[in-house]
C-alpha cells in the first residue's frame, strides 16, 4: 500500500483562481495518496509598495480582513479548521458573489461552526507577523513574481519542489484530476523546468 503524502497549498481567499485549484486538489486527494493542507498566503502583502491600478490598490485593502482571519482561525484551531474555512469564505466569495467585509466573514466563521467574533481580527494587525511569515514560507521557495496558487510537494524522486498554479478553468473532476496532478508532478520535479503558459481566453468557471 502507498504511503500517503502531504502536499501544500497557499491561497488568498480573494483568487479566483486559486480557489479552482484548491478545488481540483480537494479531487486529486480522493484518487491519488496525498493529503492537501492549506495555509494562508496575502496579495495584500506580496503587491505592497507596487505602483497598481486605483480599483486593485482598493481591492487590495479589503485583502487585508480575510487572510487576518484566516491566519486567527489556524492559530486557535489549526489546519483542517482554515482549510473548512476556506471553503466557506470561497463559496461565498466566488459563487455566491458576496461582497468582502464582515458580513461575509462572519458568515463564513458561523458556516463552520466558528464565533463570528473571530471576524473582529480582520480589523487588528495582531496577526500580521504570523501573516507575514505563513506568506513568506510559501513564496519564498518560488519568488515574487507570482501570485497564487503556489504548491509544495514531493516530487518523483521524493524531493520537496514548490511551483505557481497550474491556473486551470473548471477544474477537472475524478481521474482526469489525477491525471493533471500525475503531469503536473512530473514537469514541475523536471530540473531546470521553469514554465508552461498560454493565454487565458475564458474567465473562472466554478462548476
Amino acid at each position: 500500500m502507498t504511503e500517503r503524502v502531504a502536499v501544500d497549498m497557499w491561497f488568498d481567499p480573494l483568487c479566483p483562481w486559486a480557489w479552482i485549484t484548491s478545488r481540483w486538489l480537494l479531487e486529486v486527494e480522493q484518487v491519488r495518496d496525498v493529503d492537501i493542507r492549506f495555509h494562508v498566503m496575502s496579495l495584500s502583502v506580496l503587491n505592497e509598495g507596487r505602483d497598481l491600478p486605483e480599483q486593485y490598490q482598493d481591492l487590495m485593502k479589503k485583502g487585508w480582513g480575510p487572510v487576518r482571519v484566516c491566519i486567527a482561525v489556524e492559530q486557535a484551531h489549526g489546519g483542517e479548521v482554515l482549510g473548512k474555512l476556506y471553503t466557506a469564505m470561497g463559496t461565498r466569495i466566488h459563487l455566491g458573489k458576496e461582497e468582502l467585509g464582515r458580513d461575509m466573514l462572519a458568515g463564513a466563521l458561523t458556516d463552520v461552526g466558528l464565533d463570528p467574533a473571530l471576524a473582529d481580527a480582520a480589523e487588528s494587525t495582531e496577526y500580521d507577523e504570523a501573516l507575514r511569515a505563513s506568506h513568506e514560507a510559501g513564496m519564498r521557495p518560488v519568488g515574487t513574481d507570482v501570485g497564487t496558487p503556489v504548491i509544495h510537494a514531493p516530487g518523483p524522486d521524493g524531493k520537496q519542489v514548490a511551483f505557481f498554479g497550474p491556473v486551470i478553468t473548471p477544474a477537472p473532476k475524478g481521474e482526469a484530476a489525477g491525471r493533471l496532478w500525475d503531469a503536473v508532478l512530473l514537469v514541475a520535479g523536471t530540473p531546470g523546468f521553469y514554465e508552461l503558459k498560454r493565454s487565458r481566453e475564458v474567465g473562472p468557471v466554478f462548476d
